[in-house]
């Protein structure tokens, strides 16, 4: 992915921030050799203070050999992504037909060593984790290693950890462009108001030029 300093976090907690609000996503896999890589969607808890995100995937899976193989993984969050007609781009004193079109976008990519969880006691205390996070308000029982209503089924998961080693984060959102070209797709997010196009607008907004 690449980064232009423009579009680059202006500090660690703004992607902090925007990933705790984020918690779907899709790990990729390196394949096992002469097949391409696994790309698995995924929910995740992520842990900032433990430095790692879990989930757990059915058994059968097909990713798990190649896992196995080779623990080194990405796991990539994308979201607040929006198409940016020509015509908002176009510097000033240019005509609009002549603006190039882009995407607007918000990423997060983590790379991780991915840690197999298969003990049915650890499998419960992960699975435990995740309900802290999706559920906090509760409702659902805990997972205990031999005790309904899910013991039975940790036969057929394996969790994850994913040890987080490196990060990438991008806010690709008009960083580089003149404040009239800026306060220009501002305007023309706020009237199209389609999906997407109020969250991009806050960060446009939140950011600011470079």
């Amino acid at each position: 992915m690449l980064i232009h300093p423009w579009d680059a976090p202006r500090e660690d907690a703004e992607w902090h921030t925007w990933l705790a609000a984020h918690d779907f996503g899709q790990l990729a896999v390196n394949g096992l050799p002469g097949e391409p890589p696994y790309v698995q969607p995924l929910h995740f808890a992520y842990d900032a203070a433990a430095g790692e995100a879990v989930g757990h995937l059915a058994r059968p899976n097909p990713l798990w050999a190649a896992l196995e193989t080779d623990p080194d993984v990405l796991l990539s969050v994308v979201d607040d992504y929006v198409y940016v007609p020509g015509p908002w781009q176009a510097p000033p004193g240019v005509p609009a037909e002549h603006g190039t079109p882009t995407s607007f976008y918000a990423a997060v990519q983590l790379r991780c060593t991915a840690h197999v969880v298969d003990g049915p006691e650890e499998k419960a205390d992960l699975l435990n984790r995740q309900l802290g996070h999706f559920q906090p308000e509760g409702g659902s029982a805990r997972a205990a290693a031999g005790e309904d209503p899910y013991g039975r089924m940790l036969a057929g998961i394996r969790g994850l950890r994913l040890e987080v080693t490196g990060v990438r984060a991008k806010f690709k959102y008009a960083g580089s462009k003149a404040d009239p070209v800026r306060e220009r797709i501002a305007e023309g997010l706020a009237e199209r108001g389609g999906p997407g196009d109020a969250a991009a607008r806050e960060h446009l907004l939140r950011r600011g030029g470079a």
